[in-house]
């Protein structure tokens, strides 16, 4: 059967009222006094309130201290040098 796309899609007669159209919007949840401080359901986790161990080693030998991003790199990054000090390879370009 072949479709005419040109012709309209609806009639006057097939508009619906408005109240026909507000049945079918879902009504909106309601906010309980408990969802007003946290509206986005974001919860904190417990681990924020642990202490963390972490061992801090100082820079090797074999790395340097890129002056550009401040990273710890390993040597083999290492591009080129500056008057202010030693740049890695991802920063060099």
């Amino acid at each position: 059967m072949a479709t005419d796309y040109d012709a309209q899609r609806k009639n006057d007669d097939d508009t619906e009222s408005i109240e026909a159209i507000k049945e079918r919007i879902p009504s909106k949840p309601s906010i309980s006094e408990d969802d007003v401080d946290n509206v986005d359901s974001f919860t904190i986790p417990d681990v924020v309130n642990e202490e963390l161990e972490v061992l801090i080693l100082p820079q090797q030998e074999n790395e340097f201290t890129c002056m550009n991003c401040f990273l710890v790199k390993p040597q083999s990054q290492k591009a080129s040098k500056t008057k202010l000090g030693l740049i890695c390879s991802e920063c060099a370009y």
